[in-house]
């Protein structure tokens, strides 16, 4: 197991490769990418599914792999979103637990790129307690009729079909369970309205609502009575993905500003020469570092399938890389001084996407929370 991670942490030669591959392509793309126009390049590489199963189309590789494509486009200043949902959660609950007809119906489109799925957990009223979901699902024959409103739900209007989390109940208990149901998005019932962000950003965001929306038997994800464990098998791997963007984001806005530090001169030296200047880019070259470390065990973790371990790792890693990438961006427009809020060097658009890592997909209190329950042992405060 040590020896296994020690490997995994020193990181194999396939996956420098790919990662070197993968930033070639996004230093193509630059700053100003097409989101789309990317997406399908990615695609047709075989860059979106380098995690999905090969028999289905995908890489055959894992979060380890898929992570390292969001960082490094993220670090070339185009980092895609969609992919710490469509291929990350719902590529990795559907290759878990789906049905062998799912997984024909589904990876193949989302490893290429040619399908995308939203995911749909989050509730107005529910924040981030998912034991209060209140979406539910009811039998009616063999179909589901599922109703419940989602909000804050990346890409729904360019994604094919949407990975809800529901809930249903429990013939022996009464009480509600988690489960999860692929809705397309032209089912009846079906509505989405998008939500205007103060933040500009490719993917847009969306509630959703689901008013006895009908679906057929198969529209169920895996087992009945295993959708705890199915759904966090998919927020393993998006806590994995979001430090990833986090880290992607940090290191983009760090190398601009240490260019930017060894280049510019006010008085009679580069202001890279100043500690003032120099020590807090060195600072946050090395958080990002150490946020990378976390990201790897992480991902080794999840690909090794040691969940719980993995959901550790997991919710470090984000933590750290949400507050690294954070960091790494103010600390880059305070660099530039007033340079920093120009659009030329693209930095200024970051400080609001950067505090996104700290709030999305868990809050910093939330990932407190569970370190000090599930690994301090402490007692609930709630």
């Amino acid at each position: 197991m040590t020896a296994g991670l020690d490997n995994a942490l020193l990181e194999s030669d396939e996956n420098r490769a790919l990662r070197a591959a993968v930033g070639e392509l996004g230093r193509r793309h630059g700053r100003g990418y097409d989101a789309e126009k990317l997406w399908r390049e990615a695609g047709s590489l075989g860059y979106l599914g380098v995690n999905l199963p090969e028999e289905y189309g995908g890489g055959g590789g894992g979060l380890t792999e898929l992570s390292t494509v969001l960082e490094e486009l993220g670090a070339a200043g185009c980092p895609l979103l969609l992919l710490v949902v469509s291929p990350a959660i719902c590529g990795t609950v559907i290759a878990r637990f789906g049905t062998e007809g799912q997984k024909r119906r589904w990876l193949p489109g989302l490893a290429d790129g040619t399908t995308r799925m939203a995911f749909g957990i989050t509730e107005p009223d529910a924040g981030s307690n998912s034991h209060r979901i209140t979406t539910t699902a009811r039998r009616d024959g063999t179909d589901w009729l599922l109703t419940g409103r989602k909000v804050f739900i990346s890409g729904v209007d360019i994604c094919d079909a949407t990975l809800i989390v529901g809930r249903t109940e429990d013939a022996r208990t009464g009480r509600l369970k988690p489960c999860l149901f692929i809705v397309e998005r032209d089912t009846p019932g079906f509505e989405y309205r998008r939500i205007e962000m103060e933040l500009a950003a490719p993917e847009k965001q969306f509630q959703l609502f689901l008013d006895d929306v009908r679906l057929p038997a198969d529209a169920l994800v895996g087992d009945e009575d295993g959708g705890l464990l199915q759904l966090f098998a998919g927020l393993n791997p998006e806590r994995i993905m979001t430090a990833a963007f986090s880290i992607g984001m940090g290191r983009f806005a760090l190398a601009t500003a240490v260019d930017y530090a060894r280049t510019r001169q006010v008085w009679k030296a580069p202001i890279g020469s100043h500690q003032a200047i120099a020590h807090p880019l060195a600072q946050a070259h090395i958080e990002l570092e150490l946020a990378r470390l976390m990201l790897r065990k992480a991902a080794f973790l999840c690909d090794a399938g040691q969940d719980m371990a993995a959901g550790e790792a997991a919710n470090m890693a984000k933590y750290a890389a949400a507050e690294a990438g954070a960091k790494a961006v103010d600390q880059a427009v305070h660099t530039l001084g007033g340079n920093g809020l120009t659009t030329e060097y693209g930095l200024a658009s970051l400080l609001a996407a950067s505090r996104v890592g700290r709030i999305a997909p868990v809050s910093r209190e939330m990932i407190l929370n569970f370190i000090s329950h599930h690994t301090l042992g402490l007692p609930k405060s709630y």
